[in-house]
Parts: structure tokens; C-alpha cells; sequence
């Protein structure tokens, strides 16, 4: 059902630069993958190597879709539950107000919705998957009406399903990335003590032992390729969707935090690092935001309406 839901996602026209780089990637990962065990030279005939090389693909996918691939993003960017019993006390509250309204805003909602913080120090915040928003320490310095607004946007992008694009790239090829390092490594050592045992036996065996390093080179050049794609991916898939920020940020004016929101935006726009600075190198100009907000509202910033 959850690799149902994505797929019906795509079908957007705004979605189409997704769309080429998921069939461009399925492409690359089947033939680099294919060619490794091509190389490997395991007595498989090339169609059976390729049809491994897409299996692998397929089964990155599933993986990065389902809960697992979740629970991997929040790992990888340290996310944690909230469990200090005053940050507890102040966030609990404010979430629950801007889910509140989201609900009634959107009443097909993910209900299972849970926040998470990590130790990054700008203020920032972000949704994946269906049950994830994570927010930074640093954005506890903002007021909580702040801090709201920040997540009401962040609703919006679970409300549109626009989250499973980040577990496609940074989950999705990450897994194919393990798995190609592992195989590599598997197959270059195969490789390297098989050869050593046929030049020990073998009149021509230094030539037999140097004509395997080539192969092993090649290798991990692809794998070095396999890194390069994917951070392509990761720019390729959020510059197609920046007209997602615009949306998120309409739907934050929805639920009545377009004023709040507008000046939030002024306060940190382009102050993240790591994961953060990817995804706001791939946002809109917080300048063509706020004056978005601004036109919503037909003034100088939203309102709430509630």
C-alpha cells in the first residue's frame, strides 16, 4: 500500500523530473550492477546479471518506502525522540494545535504522526515518509507560535505526499550504494586470492595477478560513480519539486500561520548545514516565499484565520 501511495503520487506533471531521474537511476543501478557481476564472471549469462541488477533496485525501493526507510533517515540524521520532560511539556502542546487544525484541514491525515529532534544548531526542520517531522535544537529558539508555523509547513508536505522523494534518494541509493560496496568488496577479494592462487602454480603468474587489478580499479570506480549519482539525484529531485515548498508554505497559510510563517522565513533562510543545506540549496528564494505569503494574504503577510 505504501509503494501504491508513491506511485500515485507521481502521477503529477509537476513531478515529471522525479519521474525521469527514478527511470534514469533504474537504469544506471541495473547496468552498474549487472556489470559487476558480469565481471565477476560467475558463468551467468548478461540478460540474468541484469535482471538481478534491476531486482536489487526494485527491492531498494520497497525498502526506502516502508516504515524501514523511515526509521533509516531519522537514523542517519540523528533524529530522536523528544523524552526531556520540559521540552516535552512545551512542544507537545504547539504540535498538537497545528495537527488539530490539520486534520480538520486534511481529514485523510496520517494520525500516527510523531516528532523527533536532533542536535543541529540552525534552526530548520523536516518531514519524510508518513509519520516524521524533525526539527532542529536550534529551532526551540524560536517563540512557539514560531515554531508552529514552521511545522504547519512541515504537515504540508506530509498532507502532499511530497516526502517519499527524500526516502528515494538519500534511502533508496544509499541501500543499492551498501550493497554495491559489499559485493565489491566480496568480489574483489574473491578475485584477488583466486588469482594469487593460480600465479603460484602458474609459469605466467605475475602477468596472470596484474591483469586482475584493472578489474579491480573498475570496480571501484563504479562504486565511486554509484556516490557521485546519487548527490546528482539529490539535487535533480529537489530543484524538479521546489514548487512543493510553494505549496507546503500555502498550506501553513491555510491552517492561519501565513504572517507568522513570513516572518519566520526572514529570520532563517539559508541557515542549515548538512542535509538541511541540501534541501534549502534545492528551495525556492526565501525572497519569492515570503513575497508568495504576501500575496496570499493580499498584504504585507498572512493572517490566521483561525
Amino acid at each position: 500500500m505504501y509503494f501504491l501511495d508513491f506511485a500515485k503520487s507521481l502521477a503529477n506533471v509537476k513531478r515529471i523530473g522525479v519521474i525521469i531521474w527514478i527511470v534514469l537511476n533504474a537504469v544506471v543501478v541495473t547496468f552498474v550492477v549487472g556489470l559487476v557481476f558480469v565481471s565477476a564472471d560467475l558463468g551467468l549469462d548478461d540478460w540474468l546479471c541484469l535482471l538481478i541488477g534491476f531486482g536489487i533496485y526494485i527491492l531498494s525501493l520497497v525498502i526506502a518506502l516502508s516504515p524501514i526507510g523511515e526509521a533509516i533517515l531519522r537514523g542517519r540524521q540523528k533524529c530522536r525522540a523528544i523524552s526531556d520532560p520540559n521540552l516535552v511539556n512545551r512542544l507537545n502542546p504547539i504540535f498538537n494545535r497545528v495537527l488539530s487544525r490539520a486534520v480538520q484541514l486534511t481529514p485523510n491525515l496520517n494520525r500516527n504522526i510523531r516528532l523527533y529532534i536532533c542536535e543541529d544548531e540552525s534552526p530548520n526542520a523536516f518531514a519524510t515518509g508518513r509519520n516524521t517531522i524533525c526539527i532542529t535544537k536550534g529551532l526551540l529558539n524560536l517563540s512557539d507560535e514560531e515554531i508552529e508555523s514552521v511545522l504547519a509547513h512541515e504537515f504540508g508536505h506530509l498532507a502532499h505526499k511530497d516526502t517519499d522523494i527524500i526516502l528515494i534518494v538519500a534511502v533508496g541509493n544509499m541501500i543499492v550504494n551498501i550493497f554495491f560496496f559489499i559485493l565489491n568488496i566480496i568480489i574483489s577479494i574473491f578475485s584477488f586470492f583466486t588469482t594469487l592462487f593460480v600465479a603460484m602454480f602458474s609459469n605466467s603468474g605475475c602477468a596472470t595477478f596484474l591483469s586482475t587489478i584493472p578489474g579491480i580499479i573498475a570496480r571501484l570506480t563504479l562504486s565511486a560513480f554509484m556516490r557521485v549519482w546519487t548527490m546528482i539525484g539529490v539535487l535533480l529531485c529537489m530543484i524538479s519539486n521546489r514548487g512543493d515548498e510553494y505549496d507546503a508554505d500555502e498550506y501553513a497559510f491555510n491552517l492561519g500561520y501565513g504572517r507568522t510563517l513570513s516572518s519566520v522565513l526572514s529570520k532563517i533562510g539559508g541557515d542549515a548545514q548538512g542535509l538541511w543545506a541540501a534541501l534549502n540549496s534545492a528551495h525556492p528564494k526565501t525572497s519569492k516565499r515570503i513575497e508568495r505569503l504576501n500575496q496570499l494574504s493580499g498584504s504585507s503577510a498572512g493572517y490566521n484565520q483561525y
